[in-house]
């Protein structure tokens, strides 16, 4: 069925981990080190949500990283779209390309209906609805 990639997993308790303790920062060892996960893998996924304002970096010796937003306005599902990037389950449901065949298809409505389902319950939860 379907997949979540790891970096999407491991991304979602990335931010998690500094919804649970919004007030401090968080450097990338210390949510490595707690979640195991393999610090430059967490590097590269900590990068992609920077890059969409999801978390905010401190530099300096008490440096690390801090949720961008408050976690009640950050869905679960912005953070699988960044992370997972915004193809669909299948070639008819995704922002890039198309189907040879949407015209003529007939399951399209049934990916898109099973799409759209995913992305309402995605959009559905917040961080802090897991925390």
């Amino acid at each position: 069925m379907l997949k979540i990639s790891t970096k999407a997993k491991y991304g979602l308790r990335a931010m998690v981990c500094l919804a649970e303790d919004q007030n401090k920062v968080h450097s990338l060892k210390e949510i490595s080190k707690k979640e195991k996960i393999s610090f430059d893998y967490l590097e590269k996924i900590a990068c992609k949500l920077k890059k969409a304002g999801l978390i905010k970096s401190k530099k300096g010796s008490q440096g690390g990283y801090f949720l961008g937003r408050l976690p009640r306005k950050i869905k679960i599902g912005e953070i699988i779209r960044i992370l997972e990037g915004e193809a669909g389950l299948v070639e008819c449901t995704g922002k890039q390309g198309s189907c040879p065949l949407k015209k003529s298809c007939s399951a399209k409505k049934f990916w898109i209906k099973l799409q759209n389902s995913l992305n309402s319950a995605l959009d559905s939860l917040t961080l802090a609805d897991l925390i």
